[in-house]
């Protein structure tokens, strides 16, 4: 089912590109920002996906709070130029740009896979405009690991081979094949537990922009590895001012999460609270009853003063 938003967006830019978004808000959303004292929220997707992954999430989250969802630059329906260098210090500063131009106001950032390395990298930007920091199998290295310029897709890279994914025929083969129907919905089975939601309409919200005339220059630059790499994981905690929900997704295989829940709880903050659940990679479609009521229960706890 596509994402139900209550208000139409104006459209926003970043760089002199369009960024697709979506909002929606409770009915007493209209009430002045200084009276209104919720934190708002800002989803962010993962590889491949769009604000569409977030369909199950934002009709639930916004009955009671001012809920925003964007496509980062190079995926769903925001442009995806060839001359950007595609990679974590982009997106971190495009969500930045997107907290202080579109909501003004501190914003609780929930991200998924490379989506949770961005809000992690924004919020930790933020300072105390990033009311808090929620992370859902998020991608990223760790210092102590070795470095990982892509994260979680490097295993990809490793193995085609690194001198395969360089040569421009081998990179357009591997992308058409990507891009099919049947490969979306096998890998979607792949890191899904319960494929319930594994539908047609998530299919095809991954396969349309895959079609766009600049997708295949995003997904050259993605996999190039001397791509923009990011700061590692534990850097980024080190300057996180906020608190930090961990949502996992304990049966995910890209991400080993069984492995990686230890050292987020090494790096991540005091005021840091784990939950895990049955799911694989995107808990958010896969159990999102599961995730929203976690979700909210965290801010009801977190800010009991100002969510009234």
């Amino acid at each position: 089912m596509p994402v139900e938003v209550s208000k139409s967006d104006v459209a926003w830019s970043y760089l002199g590109h369009h960024v697709h978004c979506v909002s929606s808000s409770p009915e007493d959303a209209a009430i002045p920002t200084s009276k209104n004292k919720k934190p708002a929220l800002l989803l962010v997707h993962g590889f491949g996906a769009s604000t569409d992954h977030w369909r199950h999430n934002i009709p639930v989250l916004c009955r009671t709070h001012e809920v925003h969802a964007l496509d980062l630059l190079g995926f769903g329906k925001s442009s995806k130029p060839g001359e950007l260098s595609y990679g974590g210090p982009l997106w971190r500063d495009q969500v930045v740009a997107y907290v202080k131009d579109r909501i003004g106001r501190p914003t609780v950032l929930v991200g998924n896979s490379l989506g949770g390395y961005a809000a992690l990298a924004a919020g930790s930007a933020l300072g105390p405009n990033a009311a808090g920091v929620v992370l859902l199998n998020a991608a990223g290295y760790f210092s102590e690991e070795r470095p990982s310029p892509k994260g979680f897709w490097s295993k990809t890279r490793r193995l085609l081979g690194g001198g395969f994914l360089r040569d421009p025929l081998i990179q357009r083969i591997i992308f058409e094949n990507l891009r099919q129907p049947g490969t979306i919905r096998r890998t979607l089975n792949q890191v899904y537990i319960d494929r319930t939601n594994v539908d047609d309409y998530l299919v095809e919200s991954i396969r349309q922009p895959s079609l766009d005339s600049g997708a295949f220059r995003v997904f050259r630059s993605v996999f190039d590895p001397g791509g923009p790499q990011g700061q590692p994981l534990d850097e980024l905690f080190a300057k996180l001012q906020s608190p930090v929900l961990l949502l996992w997704g304990n049966r995910d295989p890209w991400m080993n999460a069984p492995g990686k829940r230890a050292t987020f709880l090494k790096y991540a903050p005091e005021n840091t609270t784990e939950v895990v659940l049955e799911a694989g990679h995107c808990p958010h479609d896969e159990v999102p009853d599961q995730v929203n009521t976690e979700l909210l229960n965290w801010m009801s706890t977190q800010f009991l003063n100002t969510c009234v």
